[in-house]
């Protein structure tokens, strides 16, 4: 396919970050080491919500230029089900537009996306239905046996559909982070443990494969219950053994590099709560992907908004920062992804960037 070549480089996203520093006096803690050597904004912007029409399509493709553009951000999070394939899109647009015009350069901009749900394209005629069944099933690339609760599936041959169209979406040759979505929390209480290893297997070698082409540069997963819940119960996945099957499929050079997890004052367990072994004890998830060498992103630091009107300021911050401020200084979370598209909202997000993260100390006091 076609597309804007190159990825996100160590060279590339320190630039960025450099540049920052120099032209918007950004302290350096609000950009973190991540996995591969890259330099992340402790910040990165979400593209969850919206209707799938051209308004919306505007408003992202706005945030996006004036993240990027202002110097905070250089993490985009997208998935293909988002807005039916147009949040892909319009991170595209704005992506190439940006680079087209010497704004950013690709090597400085860290781009994932997602892929499991079923996802039809708001912008064909079909209804859902039919699209599915006519342009995935017919196609051969989704098999009916593979989805799971009607919604779900993980199958390689889905997987290389929905990849190389994210690809096409994104208009990039390369993908930095491609992440199964919610894999574990749909399938794992469906098909049990056993199969889901296997299947995770499966999806694995896939996208080692898709490493070793050059489609995509790391491979996640990312997720909603499953890492901050503890056994027993049935949706909790333990991250070792997960690595243990990344390396087992690609050796320890594997490209299993990052997760995601929802993480907000209101939602705490990815600190607070013992989820997962290492080493004979329990840790949390932040802990446990620390010493694996997981880079964790985290989502919903606003907790979709309800953060913003039923929350307290704290020194001199809104309702809206102080949440995002508690996300960005969780220890081990390297950036929190949050949904914005009005200018306002932008404006007063952003600012928490240009704010040193809080001590581990005053993040402890302030974590239930």
């Amino acid at each position: 396919m076609g597309g804007i070549e190159g990825r996100a480089t160590p060279e590339g996203t320190r630039r960025f970050a450099l540049r920052s520093a120099e032209r918007v006096h950004l302290p350096p803690t609000h950009f973190r080491r991540a996995p591969g050597g890259l330099t992340l904004s402790s910040i990165g912007l979400g593209t969850y919500i919206g209707r799938p029409d051209p308004q919306t399509d505007t408003a992202v493709e706005e945030a996006v230029r004036v993240c990027l553009e202002s110097g905070r951000v250089n993490v985009l999070d997208s998935a293909i089900n988002y807005r039916y394939q147009r949040a892909e899109r319009s991170v595209g647009r704005a992506v190439a537009h940006l680079v087209d015009g010497g704004r950013v350069a690709r090597d400085e901009v860290f781009v994932a996306t997602k892929a499991g749900y079923l996802a039809p394209d708001a912008e064909d005629a079909r209804t859902p239905q039919r699209y599915v069944e006519e342009v995935l099933i017919a196609s051969g690339a989704l098999d009916p046996n593979d989805i799971v609760d009607g919604s779900h599936a993980m199958s390689p041959s889905y997987l290389a559909d929905q990849l190389e169209r994210s690809r096409t979406n994104l208009g990039l040759a390369t993908i930095d982070l491609f992440y199964l979505h919610n894999a574990a929390d749909a399938q794992l209480p469906v098909v049990g443990p056993m199969e889901f290893r296997e299947r995770l297997r499966r999806a694995f070698e896939f996208l080692e494969r898709r490493r070793s082409d050059g489609s995509i540069v790391a491979y996640g997963l990312a997720t909603w219950d499953s890492l901050r819940l503890a056994e027993p119960d049935p949706r909790h996945l333990d991250l070792g053994s997960v690595v243990e099957l990344a390396e087992e499929v690609g050796g320890k050079e594997h490209g299993f590099c990052f997760v995601q997890a929802p993480f907000s004052l209101a939602m705490p367990e990815a600190a607070s709560v013992p989820s997962q072994r290492l080493g004979g004890r329990r840790v949390s998830l932040f802990a446990a992907a620390e010493a694996l060498g997981i880079g964790v992103f985290t989502s919903v630091p606003l907790h979709q908004g309800q953060l913003t009107r039923g929350g307290s300021a704290v020194a001199g911050l809104s309702p809206a920062q102080a949440a995002l401020q508690f996300a960005r200084s969780a220890p081990g979370n390297l950036a929190a992804l949050v949904g914005q598209k009005r200018a306002d909202h932008l404006a007063e997000n952003l600012e928490v960037a240009g704010r040193e993260p809080w001590t581990e100390a005053e993040f402890r006091r302030r974590l239930r």
